[in-house]
């Protein structure tokens, strides 16, 4: 579908791997600074911040890409009278931020709901999946693939979703040592749970206001600058048969990495590979990843496999599934025609000024710089309906002329004069209908432009192939054709008469 200008920019900053949320939020500020530059405050209403993951909610029923307190959005909404489009603002932004804050990545989804529900609810049109039963292996691969999409033209924002190094303290309980003192591994990690988060994670707690019925919940929490460094965690105390122990004396500590989430596809390990478009259309960059997919897909383990999804996904199933409507409604029309005129050859010269129809479309999107989307393959269905009408009425003229003598260049001579008004006058009612949607004016109008233009050239590639071209066909195809002797007495009663080969 074609892009909306809705007013509205959601850019996705993500900071270091485990950056702490204040640090996260100096991050943001400073990022709104260079917004605020590059978007004057005459072009902007509001900045909206969001930080961290969101308390509370699960996460499965939000559209948030956030994964840790090192990320977040940031909502920019635009005026309706500004002197940038939303594509131009983002555009400079993909060129402004990384120059300014190569420690962060950015990256920007859809603001508007058409182009969310279009992305499956992903983050981005483009999503390459590389799953398998070798972690190891996948994730050299998506990251590899990350490094040839981002040399394919048109490709933005491209980047593996998974963080992989997010830094960790990993704690290694001496079991034989922390039995002596009457501690389970259990808990060591319990306490240390307690201690660095609150009682809420080990043991929930609420308290029932009897006046109100409101429940709160009760947490015990140890201050944070208690806990500001690995020393202070390592002389952290725990009761125990043999009396307080430390933390230290019972574990070593050690510095790691982990992934901050997992993701699966079908119960195996998988990989995201996400990307934009700009200055391209989906269909040019998608052959390419296609391309690219089946390069690395050879190179995978077995068990593992690359899937290209999102909306290039959707688009391919739209795109073959309105390609079959266009096919069948043309076969439809044919073969209603076919019955009403009860011959083979009439509606296929009434069908002659489809390809006209087509050319015309083509002509109008390649002029108006649009591209081939399903609001332009929906017009070009509803092209058939007003092109098959205009040439019924050229070619059942030139038959009735046939029927009073004439021969089957003088015939088709004839229609296309005499039926070149209501011809005209049929298309162009339906095109002054569509020009107001062919501009795309006001908010959203980009979403049905792409209709109304194909609509429009193609009934104009209609009307003149109506005109000159199927008026040539007829002439050529019924040349040979003579009218079957029928009864005078049925011709003044208004019977018409059948054709019938020449010997």
């Amino acid at each position: 579908f074609p892009t909306v200008d809705g007013g509205q920019v959601r850019l996705h900053v993500t900071a270091p791997p485990g950056t702490r949320i204040e640090e996260t939020e100096r991050w943001f500020t400073r990022v709104e600074n260079k917004i605020r530059e590059v978007v004057p405050e005459h072009d902007r209403i509001s900045i909206l911040d969001t930080m961290g993951m969101p308390s509370g909610y699960n996460i499965a029923i939000t559209d948030t890409a956030t994964v840790s307190s090192s990320d977040g959005e940031i909502l920019l909404t635009l005026r309706k009278e500004r002197s940038q489009s939303t594509p131009s603002i983002v555009r400079r932004l993909r060129e402004e931020l990384p120059k300014t804050f190569p420690e962060l990545s950015f990256y920007f989804q859809p603001a508007d709901i058409v182009t969310q529900i279009l992305n499956f609810g992903l983050p981005s049109p483009i999503d390459i999946q590389v799953s398998g039963p070798k972690r190891d292996a996948n994730y050299a691969t998506a990251r590899a693939l990350e490094a040839d999409l981002r040399l394919v033209e048109g490709a933005v924002d491209v980047r593996v979703h998974q963080v992989v190094n997010a830094p960790r303290l990993h704690l290694d309980v001496d079991r034989v040592r922390a039995s002596e003192v009457g501690l389970t591994e259990r808990d060591i990690a319990q306490n240390l749970l307690l201690v660095v988060s609150s009682s809420a994670q080990v043991n929930p707690t609420f308290w029932t206001d009897a006046v109100t019925g409101n429940s709160y919940p009760v947490a015990v929490q140890v201050p944070d600058y208690r806990v500001d460094s690995i020393d202070s965690i390592s002389t952290l105390s725990f009761s125990s048969s043999a009396g307080p122990q430390m933390l230290a004396d019972l574990s070593q500590m050690s510095r790691k990495t982990t992934p901050v989430f997992v993701s699966r596809h079908d119960v195996q390990p998988t990989f995201n590979v996400r990307a934009d478009v700009q200055d391209r259309d989906l269909g040019s960059v998608v052959k390419s990843i296609e391309q690219l997919a089946k390069k690395y897909e050879a190179k995978l383990p077995p068990g593992s496999r690359i899937l290209v999804r999102g909306q290039a996904e959707s688009m391919q199933t739209g795109f073959t599934s309105l390609a079959f409507g266009l096919l069948l409604a043309s076969l439809l029309v044919y073969g209603v025609m076919v019955v009403n005129f009860q011959s083979w050859k009439e509606p296929f010269i009434i069908l002659m000024a489809l390809p006209g129809a087509g050319v015309g479309m083509v002509l109008a999107l390649f002029a108006t710089g649009t591209t081939f989307s399903i609001p332009s393959l929906m017009g070009a269905i509803m092209s058939i309906g007003v092109a098959t009408a205009n040439s019924i009425l050229v070619v059942t003229f030139a038959k009735d002329q046939r029927q009073h003598g004439k021969n089957a260049f003088d015939s088709a001579l004839e229609a296309g004069s005499v039926r070149l008004r209501p011809v005209i006058m049929t298309a162009l009612a339906m095109l002054i209908g569509m020009l107001p949607m062919s501009l795309g004016l006001g908010e959203g109008g980009e979403q049905n432009a792409a209709l109304g233009r194909a609509v429009i050239g193609g009934l104009l590639g209609a009307t003149i192939a109506t005109l000159l071209f199927v008026p040539t066909v007829y002439s050529v195809l019924t040349a040979k054709d003579r009218l079957k002797e029928v009864d005078p007495e049925l011709e003044e009663r208004g019977a018409h008469s059948a054709w019938e080969p020449a010997e």
